[in-house]
């Protein structure tokens, strides 16, 4: 039997009160380029959506969001699940993040998959691409 052996490799996000949420939305889409992050002015629960009258726009910095620390690190791990991801961050800085994971040419909220991985949510992302792309041929 032939198994499959990823190595996740740890991504780290590096965070301070004068970098703009759009700076932070582009290093998390280079890590993971089938998902994004947009952040909102409060939180939402496991499985819920976040509304877009709460969207926070990406030319804000962290400190007029309310973010007080200077600088900080945050360990994205491939393996932690969408939740635990957005659970931690908000926990943490208290900045209020939701995934969306590309589908085709639209982002959708993860929020029925939470339970997945960063890692699987981009997999699927990918693969959605892909399939896009070449019904589009």
């Amino acid at each position: 039997m032939i198994t499959n052996k990823f190595i996740f490799e740890e991504k780290i996000m590096e965070l301070g009160k004068k970098e703009k949420i759009g700076k932070l939305q582009n290093d998390f889409n280079s890590k993971f380029p089938n998902l994004k992050i947009e952040f909102y002015k409060a939180a939402h629960e496991m499985g819920e959506g976040s509304s877009d009258r709460e969207h926070l726009d990406p030319n804000l910095t962290l400190e007029e969001c309310g973010f007080k620390i200077d600088s900080s690190f945050f360990d994205i791990k491939p393996e932690m699940s969408v939740g635990a991801f957005e659970k931690e961050f908000s926990e943490k800085f208290d900045l209020y993040v939701q995934v969306f994971r590309k589908s085709g040419n639209l982002w959708m909220q993860t929020t029925s998959t939470d339970d997945w991985s960063l890692f699987e949510q981009n997999r699927k992302g990918g693969a959605s691409e892909i399939h896009f792309q070449e019904k589009e041929k």
